[in-house]
C-alpha cells in the first residue's frame, strides 16, 4: 500500500516561455517510473530511491508544469488526463535521449531488458554479440510489458509471451519455453499437487491466478467452450507466487522461471498438452540504438526476413 496521499490541486510554479525552465531528466524519469508501475513504492524500488525523494521529485515535475499529472489514493496511482497524454509522447522519446546523452568513450554498452527470469539460452546470445561488436551487455530487470523498452532503462528486451498490442515495436522470436503447472499445498487443488504429470485441459476445472502486467497465461489460451475461471490478478511475480501458494487458484508459468523461483508453498507439475512459450527479442520499430539492431541480428543468426529465424527450443 502506498502512503502517498495527497488530494490537493498542484499549485502553479515558475514556468519559462517554452514550459521547460526547472525540467529535469530526473522528473521525467521519476513520472515514467510511477505512471509504469501505479505505485509509488514500486516506482522506488525500481529507482533504488526513497519513496519521500520520489514523491518531491514527481511533485517537483507537476509544480513546474502547473497540472496534476497523477492521482494519488492509499490503494492505486492513475494518471490524469494530462498525465496519460505527457506519458504519450515521453515513451518513444526518452529511449533515443537516454542514447544521445550516453557518455562517449570507454566501452559501447547495450541494455538488455527482460522480466522475471533471463532465459538461459541468453547467455550464449551475450557471448556471441560481445564477440562480434566488442561491446558490453547490462542485464536490466524491469518487470513491466516492455521490460523497460518504452521508459529508455532498455535498448532491447527479452519477452516472453505477445509484446503489447499498442506498443510501436518490431519482434522475433528467439525461442519456445514448455510450461509447468504451479500448485498450492493448500486450497481446493492441493491434491493436483501431488500428481506427476497433469494435462492441459483438466486446468480448465481449476480457477486461474493471473499475471497481468508479465505473465504469459491467461484463459484465453483454452478453447472458448471450457476455459478454467479467473480467480484473481497479481501485478507482478512475487505476487503471483503468494496468491498462488495462499490456494487462491493454479498458476501456469515457464517451466525455467517456475523452477529458479521456488516458494515452500507451491509444488510445480509437469504439464503435457500446453502450448509452449513464445521468447521474443523486442526493440523500437524506429530510432532502435545500432547496438540493439546488432543484436537483433544475431539473435537470428544474422538471417533477414521471417520471425521464425534461429528459433531454439528450451526444455527439450
Amino acid at each position: 500500500m502506498d502512503e502517498t496521499v495527497n488530494a490537493d490541486p498542484a499549485p502553479v510554479g515558475p514556468r519559462g516561455a517554452d514550459g521547460l525552465d526547472g525540467v529535469e531528466l530526473r522528473h521525467l524519469r521519476a513520472f515514467m517510473a510511477v505512471a509504469e508501475e501505479r505505485s509509488f513504492t514500486y516506482a522506488a524500488d525500481r529507482l533504488r530511491v526513497g519513496q519521500p525523494a520520489l514523491t518531491r521529485t514527481v511533485r517537483a515535475l507537476e509544480e513546474v508544469l502547473a497540472t496534476r499529472l497523477l492521482d494519488r489514493t492509499t490503494r492505486r496511482v492513475e494518471l490524469t488526463d494530462d498525465g496519460r497524454r505527457l506519458y504519450a509522447e515521453l515513451a518513444p522519446l526518452l529511449p533515443r535521449l537516454a542514447a544521445a546523452l550516453r557518455a562517449p568513450g570507454g566501452q559501447p554498452l547495450l541494455r538488455l531488458g527482460f522480466t522475471s527470469l533471463l532465459p538461459a539460452a541468453c547467455a550464449g546470445l551475450n557471448a556471441a554479440f560481445e564477440a562480434a561488436t566488442g561491446a558490453g551487455v547490462r542485464l536490466v530487470r524491469r518487470d513491466t510489458p516492455l521490460a523497460g523498452l518504452d521508459t529508455g532503462e532498455a535498448d532491447i528486451a527479452v519477452l516472453r509471451g505477445d509484446a503489447p498490442p499498442d506498443a510501436d515495436v518490431r519482434t522475433r522470436v528467439l525461442l519456445y519455453e514448455p510450461r509447468v503447472a504451479a500448485v498450492g499445498r493448500l486450497g481446493a487443488a492441493a491434491p493436483l499437487a501431488r500428481r506427476r504429470v497433469l494435462d492441459w485441459g483438466e486446468l480448465a476445472d481449476h480457477p486461474l491466478v493471473v499475471n497481468t502486467v508479465t505473465g504469459s497465461t491467461r484463459p484465453e489460451l483454452w478453447p472458448e467452450e471450457r476455459r478454467p475461471r479467473l480467480a484473481c490478478t497479481a501485478d507482478n511475480f512475487d505476487e503471483w507466487l503468494e496468491a498462488v501458494a495462499a490456494g487462491h487458484g493454479v498458476g501456469v508459468a515457464p517451466q525455467e522461471v517456475a523452477h529458479r523461483h521456488t516458494h515452500p508453498g507451491i509444488r510445480c507439475v509437469r504439464l503435457k498438452n500446453a502450448p509452449p512459450v513464445t521468447v521474443r527479442l523486442v526493440l523500437p520499430a524506429r530510432g532502435a540504438h545500432p547496438l540493439a539492431e546488432r543484436f537483433f541480428e544475431v539473435g537470428v543468426g544474422g538471417e533477414d526476413g521471417g520471425g521464425e529465424a534461429g528459433v531454439v527450443r528450451a526444455g527439450g
